[in-house]
């Protein structure tokens, strides 16, 4: 989900939700604690240059149980984070403290913002010799001692 996105859902809300991939909720005493650009330069296992960026948020919660972030304050330290440190409309991606710090995606429906679930991946598949699709075997090669067939009474 992009920057631009979450702004526009957030303008029709009066309330912020957010759940965990499990559909668990984030505690509604959550704070966001950091909007910013993250960028990071890195060398895949090929030996190819990369340069991602993205948008950050970071959720907290406290032991400030009637802290409550609205809709429109959110969007207010977005658009806040968007003068100051010029962001681009780019992706968001989400920090939020589990047994370590951990870091969703971002979908939304149903009035809520769902963390989604995240995955590595190789980026350099045909350098390191993996597959980028299954080979396409044909079974009837592989079979091995009798084969079925249909009426044959073996199956």
């Amino acid at each position: 989900m992009k920057l631009s996105q979450v702004k526009s859902q957030l303008q029709s809300l009066s309330e912020v939700h957010f759940l965990l991939p499990s559909g668990t909720a984030v505690p509604a005493h959550f704070h966001v604690t950091e909007v910013g650009q993250v960028t990071k330069k890195y060398i895949d296992c090929g030996g190819k240059l990369r340069i991602e960026s993205r948008i950050g948020f970071q959720l907290w919660e406290a032991e400030d149980y009637e802290h409550r972030l609205g809709a429109s304050k959110l969007l207010d330290i977005i658009q806040l984070a968007e003068r100051v440190l010029e962001l681009p409309d780019l992706e968001v991606e989400v920090e939020y403290q589990g047994d370590t710090i951990g870091r969703y995606g971002l979908d939304f429906t149903e009035s809520n913002f769902h963390l989604t679930a995240l995955q590595t991946d190789c980026l350099a598949k045909d350098t390191c010799g993996i597959p980028v699709e299954k080979p396409k075997i044909r079974l009837s090669s592989i079979a091995q001692g009798p084969v079925c067939t249909p009426n044959s009474g073996c199956c």
